[in-house]
């Protein structure tokens, strides 16, 4: 009798199999499916098994506070600087945890002392994936943000770029492009006094950080001399020939502080790997046809860029431009070289330096935000 109807009880039993062992061993095919970006994210499981240096999106619930590798307190937490995330909000296991490193700017709304409801609550986390306290985490944080209503909102994120979320491509690029329009322009002359502001010294009120030389220099010393400072068009200006005219010859994003010296050799360069070391400016390197900065502001540059061409796209009479990757663009409208520049923006990632420049640029001067400051992963979603 068994024997008869043997072959549709064991694809019975298959089937009931298939469907209940990822259930019994806490798999799930939405977890499985998480490609780590913002529209889909991953599991903490899945960012605890690619601890490979990329920036992904991870969204988990917090279940306490990591103070070493083998202590996750749940109450009386000591300071804001880190948190435990786990695929379930009773998680109690270690193993199954992602110890998330919280930056500065973060850790008033997403700080566990400052907001100790925030435990069991699910957030989003974007940075990248890699050991913290000595055990699989997420350091280098550009994003938080939750979708609980209790919870408060972070800068950057939230409501700013909701018409975004979940877009990729030309839809994404058109979204965040309505998104950061119409920004409050400044005159070229008021660029001097906020970029005193934006790339302030940290560990000196009255310098401004150079940006090819990283030289910390006295906030007035600018002008035309010999090591003064400059205005530095990091889009270069006669890349579609709009110079020093309200809009993106005087966009806060994108203009920072440089030698003098040193940003007349950059001129109208495009971005590539390669050339000569710069006897001034040490780890930039250049050649007749493009600049490589120095490592440690790579991003900072591939970002500026990433804005710019989302930003300006042609309507209301604005000029139209656009990353593609060659160099040598001259007076067209293009910058180049994207390919690089995508690579740039993985190996740079987002520094509290960068944080605060938006953040000035916000509140203060344009009332528009860096959205690949916000969120660096968006770059390859628009262009790969």
């Amino acid at each position: 009798m068994f024997r008869k109807h043997e072959p549709r009880f064991i694809l019975s039993l298959l089937f009931v199999l298939a469907f209940f062992i990822p259930v019994l061993t806490g798999a799930s095919s939405s977890a499985a499916a998480g490609a780590g970006s913002l529209s889909s994210p991953y599991s903490v499981a899945q960012a605890i098994s690619n601890q490979d240096g990329a920036i992904k999106t991870v969204s988990g619930y917090v279940v306490g506070q990591p103070t070493s590798a083998n202590v996750v307190i749940t109450s009386g937490y000591p300071n804001d600087y880190a948190l435990a995330l786990a695929d379930s909000p009773s998680e109690t296991n270690m193993t199954n945890m992602a110890y998330i490193q919280v930056p500065a700017s973060f850790r008033p709304e997403f700080g566990l002392k400052s907001n100790p409801a925030l435990k069991g609550k699910k957030v989003t986390i974007t940075g990248v994936l890699g050991a913290y306290f000595s055990h699989p985490g997420i350091k280098n944080v550009t994003a938080i943000q939750s979708s609980d209503a209790s919870v408060p909102g972070t800068p950057g994120a939230g409501s700013y770029y909701d018409t975004a979320i979940g877009k990729t491509g030309s839809a994404l690029k058109s979204a965040l492009h309505e998104i950061i329009d119409d920004h409050d322009e400044i005159s070229y002359d008021n660029v001097w006094g906020a970029l005193r502001e934006t790339d302030e010294d940290p560990n000196n009120p009255y310098n401004v950080i150079l940006l090819y030389t990283g030289r910390s220099q006295g906030k007035t010393v600018n002008g035309s001399g010999v090591n003064d400072w400059n205005r530095e068009h990091v889009w270069a200006k006669s890349h579609g020939n709009f110079g020093t005219t309200l809009g993106p010859g005087t966009d806060l994003h994108h203009l920072r502080p440089a030698d003098v010296s040193v940003n007349s050799t950059r001129n109208n360069l495009d971005f590539d790997n390669g050339g000569s070391e710069h006897s001034e400016a040490k780890g930039n390197y250049y050649d007749s046809d493009s600049w490589e900065p120095r490592d440690s502001v790579k991003g900072d540059v591939a970002r500026m860029l990433f804005y710019m061409a989302v930003r300006y796209e042609g309507d209301g009479g604005e000029i139209d431009l656009e990353l593609n990757n060659q160099v040598n663009n001259g007076t067209a409208p293009y910058h180049g070289k994207l390919s690089v520049l995508l690579q740039w923006n993985a190996q740079d990632p987002v520094d509290a330096f960068e944080r605060n420049r938006n953040e000035v640029i916000y509140n203060k001067y344009q009332h528009n935000r860096n959205p690949f400051i916000d969120h660096p992963e968006w770059a390859s979603a628009i262009w790969q």
